[in-house]
């Protein structure tokens, strides 16, 4: 008999809550398949069955709290031979499955439950995913990236017709960041539904924040002209030359980076009777996803240039996307921006990322009448608010570092030598 332990979670994460059990007691296994899923606060953590057998016991079910090493499940891998059976149904599984699924995997294919079901959904065959676990078994997340692979080569959504002409892709919608709401019966009038741990964690920050720091924002706005047009300018010759897509995030970045090398404070970290500077800059980004936000950070950003943050960031939002940040990514981070203008915020006083000290957040870019040498002109112009903590960060530090970044990204020839 086998013992099932919650494995390492990673730094400081002690404990996390059994959030799904793909098999039931009694079910076939194969070596490395995904048995339960744990959730910390960061991160989704994927237990696999150390060798083919029978699931022969659950300890702990769905929604109980369990720590590092602690004993959930066992594996009989005596009984290797008997027949599988269907997986478990999640707790919180929605009302309405799907009614079919592609084709089944072959003998020769081995994926868990979470990997078919989205394989399903996504409407590919899930005999094509290669897999990356242990044994060659398909995870959710090798069908997540597959997927993302399917899309980028073919410009479409997968699971739709092909249409009879080829059309001009459409543009990009935000992520979905709405939590799904629990499956309501018929006169139901209300639901209710557990906190996640990581909700949990998100909303201990979220207070520790605002009881530990004297929270406070300050406001500035950047007319975005000179970088619209660099953008332009730059963004076809940068895809074509270095296969990334030009954002504004980069720019912001450094901008960002140059400003905290002036203003160190604004980088720095309270520490009971101490400052601590950082004499570098884990960049963290903000990251909203139907689980909760998430902060992973690009390691020693201000050592970088735009190109290279540009391409960095894109790998750090397609682990996100696909579910396989690391703990290192979402660890050490020292500033963070916060970008709610892709889902349309106009203005908003972000959360300071405790126990960072300053936080940058920026919103939609909208055409606005703006005063230009005495002339009323529409420029697009944007929104942008620091909150910092007052106790170390004082005022005029706050409203100078937000100039700062105001007259790069209005005048952006600087970050491009720097």
């Amino acid at each position: 008999m086998l013992e099932l332990k919650v494995p390492p979670l990673g730094e400081s994460i002690v404990e996390a809550t059994v959030s799904r059990w793909t098999k039931k007691e009694g079910d076939s296994v194969a070596l490395g398949e995904t048995l339960v899923e744990l959730e910390t606060d960061k991160i989704t953590v994927e237990v696999p069955a150390p060798k083919a057998g029978v699931l022969s016991r659950i300890h702990k079910v769905e929604g109980t709290v369990v720590k590092v090493d602690e004993l959930i499940g066992e594996v009989d891998e005596t009984k290797a031979g008997a027949a599988p059976s269907a997986p478990a149904p999640a707790a919180t599984a929605p009302a309405a499955a799907p009614a079919a699924e592609p084709a089944a995997a072959d003998s020769s294919t081995k994926s868990s439950p979470a990997a078919r079901k989205n394989a399903a959904e996504a409407g590919v065959d899930i005999n094509a995913v290669p897999g990356t676990g242990r044994g060659g078994v398909v995870s959710k997340p090798d069908v997540i990236e597959y997927v993302g692979k399917e899309r980028e080569g073919s410009s479409q959504p997968l699971g739709t017709a092909a249409p009879a002409a080829a059309a001009a892709p459409a543009p990009a919608a935000p992520p979905k960041a709405v939590p799904t709401a629990p499956p309501r019966k018929p006169g139901e009038r209300e639901t209710r539904e557990k906190l996640s741990t990581r909700r949990k964690k998100i909303a201990e920050n979220l207070l520790a924040s605002q009881a530990n720091t004297a929270h406070l924002t300050t406001f500035n706005e950047i007319d975005m002209s000179n970088i619209n047009a660099l953008r332009e300018k730059f963004r076809d010759r940068v895809e074509k030359e270095n296969g990334v897509k030009l954002t504004f995030m980069p720019f912001f970045i450094k901008a960002a980076c140059m400003a905290l090398e002036k203003f160190p404070t604004v980088n720095a970290q309270l520490d009971g009777d101490s400052i601590i500077y950082r004499h570098y800059v884990n960049m963290g980004i903000a990251v909203a996803s139907d689980q909760g936000l998430v902060v992973p950070n690009i390691k020693d950003a201000d050592t970088k240039g735009i190109l290279q943050l540009t391409a960095e960031m894109g790998a750090l939002a397609k682990r996100a996307r696909d579910g396989k940040l690391t703990m290192d990514d979402l660890t050490g981070g020292t500033f963070t921006i916060t970008n709610g203008g892709v889902f349309g915020s106009l203005v908003s006083t972000p959360i300071i990322n405790y126990p960072q000290v300053g936080i940058l957040g920026l919103h939609k870019t909208q055409d606005r009448p703006v005063a230009v040498d005495g002339q009323v002109v529409i420029r697009p112009m944007m929104y942008v608010a620091l909150s910092y903590n007052h106790q170390i960060v004082d005022g005029q530090q706050a409203v100078l570092f937000l100039v700062r970044i105001k007259e790069l990204m209005e005048d952006p020839a600087g970050m491009l030598v720097a």
